[in-house]
């Protein structure tokens, strides 16, 4: 059991900007700040700072709309390059209804728009994409982390994501490097002796949430580091595990 959680934000990072070298920026406005990533620490890092180092920027007006993406801003009153950007990053549409449209991501993820993102970027129309590989933009950072403070975290990517049946938005978990994602609880005993059968616990997830309440949506604190969590470390997991497997999906 973990008896106590500390949740720091790490501040004065500044605006990243395309192949900027993001471990180093992380590193250094924790020296700045008098702090230092520790062992057994998870260090979240949200998506649109990673995308950004990573490139992953587009000005939709470079973007021809397809007759389709046309036909869906015309009924969503939006916008035919935006949506085709949005058409172009996912692998299926969900669902599409009052101009809204959720699309499932080549990583298998399920969101509006594909992630595809127009706030808190910097430049114009320019829109964010999710990175294109979140789990190794985690393992990337956490080998840059061993290689350059001689410490190896566990690292979180993590994103906003609406959620069917409740209103409100909540930080998940979608690349993980270092961590079991989930925490499986079958066959443990409760304390009234029932044998639990189907509990299985997304911490990643429960860490990016409980880390985005010092980042905050507008004050420029795009890492947290979660410390204090007993958390089972994993050189091979990832996000993907806490997607559901198609065969036990019943919305899909």
């Amino acid at each position: 059991m973990t008896d106590e959680i500390r949740i720091i934000p790490v501040r004065g990072m500044g605006e990243v900007r395309p192949g900027d070298d993001l471990a180093g920026l992380i590193l250094a406005a924790l020296a700045a700040g008098g702090q230092a990533i520790q062992p057994g620490d998870v260090v979240v890092v949200t998506q649109k700072v990673v995308s950004k180092a990573e490139g992953r920027l587009v000005d939709p007006e470079t973007v021809e709309p397809s007759a389709f993406a046309r036909q869906i801003a015309e009924t969503a009153r939006k916008d035919a390059h935006f949506q085709e950007v949005v058409l172009r990053e996912s692998r299926r549409i969900v669902k599409m209804a009052n101009g809204v449209l959720i699309t499932e991501t080549r990583e298998g993820l399920i969101c509006a728009n594909s992630g595809v993102d127009e706030s808190n970027v910097a430049g114009g129309r320019v829109v964010c994409l999710l990175p294109e590989d979140s789990d190794r933009s985690a393992a990337g950072l956490r080998a840059a982390f061993l290689e350059r403070a001689g410490v190896s975290p566990a690292v979180i990517i993590s994103d906003t994501f609406g959620r069917p049946w409740r209103d409100g938005q909540v930080n998940v978990a979608i690349g993980v490097a270092g961590m079991l994602p989930m925490s499986d609880y079958a066959g443990v005993d409760d304390p009234y002796g029932y044998t639990m059968h189907a509990t299985l616990i997304a911490v990643a997830d429960e860490i990016a949430g409980a880390a985005e309440l010092v980042m905050g949506k507008i004050d420029a604190v795009p890492v947290a580091i979660v410390r204090g969590f007993a958390f089972t470390p994993s050189d091979t997991a990832s996000a993907r595990q806490l997607i559901r497997d198609p065969r036990f999906d019943l919305f899909r």
